[in-house]
């Protein structure tokens, strides 16, 4: 396995603050966020009920494209492990899947979400969930504890996937599962990955759903498939891109969307999907520590 360069690190930290910048901005911010605030909750598989329960807090600082305990079998007493938590939706729905005897662990790497994330657990009155601070190419779990890890649209902001698959089969149990939501997409423009909006924005650093899948299956996962995909078309592209990007003003809330995204858009129509993506550690493989 390639060992981290200054390139991943700093892509890495240009991640956290601009969602750091983004946790902060107001709700009814127009731009500069990662993505729409509190538009997952709204948009991606989070019914009235679920969103009700929850703190507000949780709900609007919701940036992700799906909810990755939808299809779950999460059950009393699981410990659940939660890749690039956020401000902790996620972890507040596995709470209450898990129940008093079970535990729901949060990793992230940016302290103001981390922040926010505790304060949102706080509110809601739970004591079965913890967040640790920490990156999720190396995360801070022992090996073979978990019974479950769930992402909402983060590892594709991750630099070394390769590292992330690995470390999501070290730390499951035997028989551990994992289901996470994500962006996947086949061949992007090599001029979009300059942008760093739409690197924050979980569409230049995807990669293609076979070489997702490949790479969970090299890491030691079976069963590893899509059970859920919403592919894009160009409309959908267009105003994603024009949110995050214009060529009107020097910044991102200086004019209508931009001639770049009305250029990319039909060139990326039915190549960006929002998936489901689903995979088991064997029941024979030892954990390592």
């Amino acid at each position: 396995m390639k060992k981290p360069t200054q390139h991943h690190d700093d892509r890495r930290n240009s991640v956290s603050e601009d969602y750091a910048r983004a946790v902060k901005a107001p709700a009814s911010s127009c731009c500069c966020t990662p993505v729409p605030k509190g538009a997952v909750a709204k948009l991606a598989g989070y019914t009235d009920a679920q969103i009700a329960a929850l703190p507000a807090e949780a709900v609007v600082n919701s940036f992700g494209c799906g909810n990755p305990l939808a299809f779950s079998k999460v059950k009393a007493g699981d410990v659940v492990l939660d890749l690039g938590s956020g401000a902790g939706i996620d972890l507040l729905l596995a709470a209450k899947k898990v129940g008093r005897k079970g535990k729901v662990i949060g990793v992230d790497m940016t302290t103001a979400m981390i922040a926010k994330a505790r304060k949102n657990i706080a509110a809601a009155g739970l004591t079965n969930v913890e967040v640790r601070k920490g990156i999720i190419e190396k995360l801070p779990v022992e090996s073979g504890s978990v019974d479950w890890v769930i992402s909402n649209c983060v590892i594709n902001l991750s630099p070394e996937k390769e590292r992330v698959f690995a470390e999501i089969a070290r730390v499951l149990k035997p028989g551990g599962r994992m289901l996470v939501s994500d962006i996947v997409a086949d061949d992007l423009p090599a001029g979009i990955a300059k942008y760093r909006r739409l690197y924050s924005s979980c569409l230049a650093g995807a990669i293609g759903e076979k070489a997702y899948l490949a790479g969970l299956r090299k890491a030691g996962l079976v069963e590893v498939a899509v059970k859920d995909r919403i592919v894009y078309d160009a409309s959908q592209i267009e105003a994603f891109i024009g949110s995050e990007l214009s060529d009107a003003g020097s910044g991102c809330c200086a004019g209508p969307p931009g001639r770049l995204a009305k250029r990319w858009a039909p060139r990326l129509a039915g190549k960006v999907a929002s998936v489901k993506v689903a995979g088991r550690k064997s029941s024979k493989a030892i954990a390592r520590r």
